[in-house]
């Protein structure tokens, strides 16, 4: 959905903190089950090619970063904005102007996610993490984004209506 009006208000559209956490607490679930699923994979062809791998908890961590950029990235290009916290919440990353996510967008947007302690810029009213600032994103609520479309419509039809 592109949004065509120039007088929607994105910040009035923006997915509220719960909802935000929400997506962070399954995508995060998701997340883990994709790499324990690619793990035992890469174990089953390799025999303790991942089990005996050996490396710190910080370089542990930093990879684990650096995959979940990565996983986030496919999902959301993909999907155009969506992952699967978001289909549940009802929500959606867009442009700050409203356009729908491309590729270079979605790439820029998750790979912030990368950047250690992203997680609690979050933190705040409004929620506005890094990776929604520094990418020029905003995830909204789509029921509320929905409202404001058809209410745009209607005034837009009623106006026509008495030219």
């Amino acid at each position: 959905m592109e949004i065509q009006s120039s007088n929607i208000n994105l910040e009035y559209c923006r997915a509220n903190s719960g909802k935000r956490l929400a997506n962070y607490l399954i995508d995060g679930t998701v997340y883990y089950i994709i790499i324990v699923f690619i793990s035992f994979i890469i174990e089953m062809l390799i025999p303790y090619s991942v089990s005996e791998m050996n490396i710190n908890r910080i370089e542990e961590r930093l990879v684990g970063l650096v995959l979940y950029g990565l996983v986030m990235f496919l999902i959301e290009a993909a999907f155009q904005g969506k992952s699967l916290g978001k289909l549940i919440t009802g929500t959606k990353a867009v442009k700050n102007d409203g356009g729908t996510l491309n590729m270079k967008d979605a790439f820029i947007r998750n790979f912030i996610r990368a950047i250690p302690f992203n997680a609690l810029s979050a933190l705040g009213t409004p929620c506005r993490p890094w990776h929604d600032s520094l990418s020029n994103t905003i995830v909204v609520d789509e029921k509320v984004l929905n409202l404001q479309l058809r209410k745009e419509k209607f005034f837009e039809n009623l106006k026509n209506q008495r030219q």
